[in-house]
């Protein structure tokens, strides 16, 4: 007996024996008018001769659409913050929301098994794909739309790719609005603590950053600059660098709110007390800066309406409409708390 035969036969046993791929059995067996009659005679052939059956799917499961919501760290308080906008998005439109973590970082640049992740989305019948922060996605959004799967990404990292429609914030009018008020509090060193060089959020906060010292005339310092992973442990790595130089900065800013967390955690253990020394601002406002000690100054991200545009834009694309614009950003503001307050002396 064969080991297909021994169990139950999977959409890679049906591929293989009519040798085509994952995604073009579904697209088969779902009735697409992209397979020609006669790959679809093979497909149909294979699975009569291997005894195919699909997994049985929830009651009345064609009166309901679904989406996939695709992460990589799914405990990061920004990506639930925007999930929790998906879900209340998906709730409002009658539409199930599947979640799933995405091929590892490595594998899914592989276009094989970017089409048989999407192949297995379709299988289960989704309709849609919402991707959250994804880094190196090209090869998922090509393989979704040579599948005609609609993909959104909320802040994608690492890819320019043509097909891409993507949801933000204006990150560069946030980081500008968050550096001018550090310089209208008098200071002069600002440091920054930014995310990684290949995601467009963390390059654009920068660049605002940038614009804001040079409006008012200030030069940026290279040695105050820092770039690496959105986590605290790297904002509490390179503020200990930077409070310890020759010149340390009197403000820091940071680009997101877990960087800002390791500031405010590296100026504590070294005594250097926050604002009346050191003023911190981070960014998204995420509910922990509320509660940091003191509360952190923060630059607003609509996190949840990200996730719900996201949700709409993806569910518009999938009844054919295209949206006005392959990039949608909402507006940001600057909270202030109180972890700034006036340069020292």
């Amino acid at each position: 007996m064969t080991s297909a035969a021994a169990r139950r036969a999977t959409l890679s046993d049906v591929a293989t024996a009519a040798g085509v791929s994952k995604a073009t059995v579904s697209k088969a067996l779902n009735g697409r008018d992209d397979v020609s009659d006669q790959t679809r005679e093979r497909v149909l052939a294979a699975v009569a001769a291997i005894g195919y059956r699909p997994a049985p799917g929830p009651a009345h499961a064609h009166d309901r659409r679904a989406l996939a919501v695709v992460f990589d760290l799914p405990a990061s308080p920004y990506i639930l913050g925007v999930f929790q906008g998906s879900l209340a998005a998906a709730t409002d439109e009658r539409v199930d929301l599947l979640t799933r973590l995405a091929p590892d970082r490595d594998a899914r640049t592989q276009p094989a098994v970017a089409r048989d992740w999407v192949a297995d989305l379709l299988a289960v019948g989704v309709g849609g794909v919402v991707g959250l922060t994804l880094s190196r996605p090209g090869a998922l959004i090509r393989a979704a739309a040579d599948a005609s799967l609609p993909f959104v990404i909320v802040d994608p990292v690492g890819t320019r790719d043509r097909h891409l429609v993507s949801v933000g914030s204006s990150n560069w009018d946030g980081a500008r609005a968050a550096t001018e008020h550090l310089i209208g509090l008098g200071h002069r060193r600002i440091g920054w603590i930014g995310g990684p060089e290949d995601s467009d959020a963390a390059r654009e906060r920068l660049y605002g950053y940038r614009a804001a010292l040079d409006a008012a005339g200030l030069v940026a310092d290279p040695a105050l600059v820092r770039s690496d992973q959105f986590t605290v442990e790297n904002g509490t790595r390179y503020a200990h660098e930077l409070l310890t130089s020759a010149d340390p900065p009197t403000a820091i800013m940071a680009a997101d709110d877990e960087i800002a967390v390791g500031v405010l955690g590296a100026a504590h253990a070294l005594g250097v007390p926050v604002p009346e020394r050191l003023s911190v601002s981070g960014f998204d406002d995420t509910p922990q800066a509320a509660w940091t000690t003191p509360p952190l100054t923060t630059v607003h991200q609509h996190l949840g309406d990200m996730g719900r545009m996201a949700v709409q834009t993806v569910l518009a694309m999938a009844e054919g409409r295209h949206p006005a614009s392959p990039r949608v950003e909402l507006a940001t503001s600057l909270t202030v708390r109180a972890s700034t307050g006036p340069a020292p002396a």
